[in-house]
């Protein structure tokens, strides 16, 4: 029989929070009950992660305490699109589910044992829905949302308590990013999320514009990330459209409003 990593250390429960690189997964491992056995804090890099994630993960887990673990797959999102011969958009995501939720599920499956070890995820009150939905694919692995539950704060506080903590936030919150994932990229974000992407980043947006491009090609159809929904028809929205649309002056709802949002936990 499997032993558990919390009875080998002679510790009555084992706490693991999955720190994204989010300030949320900050502020939801601050309420874990530390007390009451060990904490371990997991990271899974995608590789094209913003160079200040890695600065804010070490600030945060030195301010929250527990052993800072990062695991990374090997591939990155667009590699893992490549092999797997299909380009990830927002209602199927193999890059989350293969660099994120199965690697992490492997460490836990190698290192714990589910009679001891409660997960914690980033989630918020407002994201309620999404920890729902994640509860069942993390099973049978016990789940909480510490930041689901009061005091209720918003990201605004989230932010606040950071710097009180002498912790800068992720660069990307400043310059209007909603995450601090895979370098303001995400194949979960709507247009205003591009649009700020190509604003901030040139050189990255362009970056992935080729490889949307190289990835059409190499399948032969045509596929997207992004959909333009525009006159109540559904089709595909390559990222050099939609540049070639901001360049040329385009304002729509979607430029605007359309972010959309990561959820690498939640299938």
């Amino acid at each position: 029989m499997r032993k558990s990593c919390n009875r080998l250390n002679d510790s009555p429960k084992h706490h693991v929070a999955m720190f994204s690189g989010g300030a949320g997964s900050w502020a939801a491992a601050k309420r874990i009950p530390k007390k009451t056995g060990r904490l371990t804090l997991l990271f899974a890099d995608s590789l094209i992660e913003d160079e200040d994630l890695y600065r804010f993960i070490d600030e945060a887990a030195a301010d929250v305490g527990g052993l800072l673990v990062k695991v990374a797959e090997g591939r990155d999102p667009w590699q893992v699109f490549f092999d797997k011969r299909f380009l990830g958009n927002s209602r199927v995501d193999p890059c989350s589910r293969i660099l994120k939720r199965e690697l992490l599920r492997d460490w836990l499956d190698s290192n714990c044992d589910p009679a001891d070890t409660t997960i914690y995820l980033g989630f918020d009150w407002t994201e309620a829905h999404r920890f729902e939905r994640a509860q069942g694919y993390w099973e049978p692995w016990e789940v909480r949302a510490p930041l689901c539950d009061p005091p209720y704060i918003d990201k605004a506080q989230v932010l606040s308590e950071l710097r009180a903590a002498d912790i800068e936030p992720p660069r990307l919150y400043g310059m209007g990013f909603p995450h601090n994932n895979c370098g303001g990229f995400c194949i979960k974000q709507g247009m205003a999320g591009f649009r700020r992407l190509l604003e901030v980043f040139p050189a990255r947006y362009d970056y992935h514009e080729r490889k949307e491009q190289e990835i059409r090609e190499f399948l032969g159809k045509d596929v997207a990330i992004l959909r333009d929904r525009t006159g109540g028809t559904s089709t595909p929205l390559t990222l050099r459209s939609l540049r070639e649309q901001i360049e040329a002056g385009a304002e729509s709802e979607q430029l605007k409003l359309d972010w959309g949002g990561c959820g690498c936990f939640s299938p």
